[in-house]
């Protein structure tokens, strides 16, 4: 029957996931195919509850610890008693095979529930066995580590009593000690009085704040200070921390004005890395150009390098890698593009085509003349063989707000062209647009800019611009550093590693 393995120990493993579990069985249910265990112990440690229940299907594996012989179910004394050597009543555990039986000689106590004694205490103690009765070894030291993990160990959480032992399970009286200096392997690991451990949880606010903290260091640098035990170098100096752009070899002194105008700056900008960038005058920046193109750096290649650097600009305002992708063809930016008739027009329409190239939606304004500048001519041919799309009308411009709107329709010649009507009207329409404005290459007087800037893109050297003219970049169109000293500039690259950066005003 299954009531017959009621109050076995048993140890019951449920695989990896649950682990193993023993206990002493208090409860078997056929129907149901469960069983209980009281006082369990889960991997070695004693659980939280009082009880587990093990459906049949989680078990793979049971062992049968001890089986309870016939006089287990006796009951003795106070049911509340812990095993081995706990204060308690006296009481007869079953008879021997000879007929004789063994008696735990206790003192019998009626008060509320005691500490567990010293293991000196349990050692001490007068235990009376037959000689054909003997404790297992394995029994001896589960109870042992019971007793180590139970921190409290009241008999008030036992369930364990005294009467529920088998004749066979109890501590036998150690003997071979020699003037009490030798102790057995259990008492040197488990010897510890666990009356002494309390129950209420450590205070680590309240011993924390014992701590003066600063007092000690000032104790220990005092300490140092008297002895000359420092380490090399001052304490109190802090290392030095590096950037991870920054050498941290020792290097010469850096300049940062390399580059020297002939005359005095009326505005000087800066990089992000310190340089100074002073600005020219637009005498001194045509002459720099005429001079270029005097050495090769034709027209054609400067309308390439400025076309380029400013789509790269415009490709990071629209977003960059995080707009412009394969995966998002449905939010195509598009850039409407206002050109004049001159030289600042073509390089507008030199930066239309590169963005088209990009998968960028272009339009391009461009007012009809009789006659247009060959430069003009070229790169209008080049971008007709894109997918931009040309309009000479403010009618054909889009209604709704653009992307980005780029300007190149002011010049430094030619002030007639902003009192045409073609003129007013596409200002006009760039001021509602909303979009934010990119101008590239604007001229010096605010007042003949028509278009308030976010962004201006300065050639080579910046021109003294004003606050109309928004945040100032610059690029690098490719002018040798030779070509810059025949005008009289002392001339250093700025750029570093890119060909557009941007300046802040000092």
């Amino acid at each position: 029957m299954a009531t017959d393995w009621l109050g076995s120990i048993v140890s019951i493993n449920c695989g990896e996931s649950l682990g193993v579990y023993q206990g002493r069985v208090s409860a078997v249910d056929q129907v149901s195919q469960t069983i209980s265990l009281t006082r369990p112990f889960h991997n070695g440690v004693k659980c939280l509850v009082p009880e587990v229940t093990f459906r049949a299907g989680d078990i793979t594996e049971l062992k049968i610890l001890e089986i309870p012989g016939p006089g287990d179910s006796r009951q003795c004394g106070d049911l509340q008693q812990t095993e081995m050597g706990i204060p308690g009543v006296g009481c007869q555990v079953g008879p021997s095979q000879n007929g004789t039986g063994k008696v735990l000689k206790k003192p019998i106590s009626s008060s509320a529930p005691q500490n567990i004694p010293r293991r000196t205490d349990i050692k001490n103690q007068d235990i009376i066995i037959s000689p054909q009765q003997q404790c297992s070894k394995s029994y001896m030291d589960r109870h042992v580590e019971t007793l180590s993990q139970s921190k409290g160990f009241r008999r008030r959480h036992n369930s364990w009593s005294s009467s529920s032992r088998h004749p066979n399970q109890v501590t036998p009286k150690k003997s071979g000690l020699k003037n009490g200096q030798m102790k057995s392997k259990d008492d040197e690991c488990f010897g510890d009085d666990i009356d002494e451990i309390p129950d209420t949880d450590f205070d680590f606010e309240g011993n924390l704040a014992l701590f003066d903290k600063a007092a000690v260091f000032e104790e220990i640098e005092t300490y140092e200070r008297r002895s000359g035990t420092r380490s090399r170098g001052t304490p109190n100096e802090k290392p030095a921390r590096y950037r991870h752009d920054e050498n941290i070899l020792e290097s010469e002194p850096i300049v940062y004005r390399r580059i020297v105008v002939p005359q005095n700056a009326n505005k000087e900008f800066c990089t992000d890395s310190g340089l100074v960038v002073p600005s020219v005058s637009y005498e001194l920046h045509k002459k720099l150009l005429s001079v270029a193109e005097k050495h090769g750096l034709t027209l054609e290649r400067r309308l390439e390098m400025t076309g380029v650097c400013a789509s790269q600009m415009a490709l990071s305002l629209l977003g960059g890698p995080n707009r412009l992708n394969p995966k998002n063809v449905h939010q195509r930016p598009t850039v409407a593009l206002l050109c004049g008739p001159h030289v600042k027009g073509a390089q507008g329409i030199s930066c239309g085509r590169h963005l088209s190239n990009h998968d960028v939606h272009v339009i391009l304004f461009l007012p009809n003349f009789v006659k247009m500048l060959e430069s003009i001519t070229n790169e209008l041919n080049l971008f007709s063989k894109t997918q931009g799309q040309q309009v000479s009308s403010v009618r054909d411009l889009p209604d709704t707000p653009v992307d980005l709107v780029i300007n190149c329709l002011d010049c430094h010649e030619n002030a007639f062209l902003r009192d045409q009507p073609w003129y007013k009207a596409v200002v006009d329409w760039a001021n509602q647009n909303r979009a934010p404005v990119l101008s590239i290459d604007p001229p010096i007087n605010e007042m003949e800019q028509g278009i308030d800037a976010k962004w201006s893109l300065a050639l080579g050297l910046p021109l003294p611009l004003g606050e109309r003219a928004g945040r100032v970049y610059l690029c690098d169109i490719g002018i040798p550093q030779k070509v810059f000293q025949e005008v009289g500039i002392n001339y250093h690259s700025p750029f570093g590693c890119k060909f557009v950066i941007p300046l802040h005003s000092t």
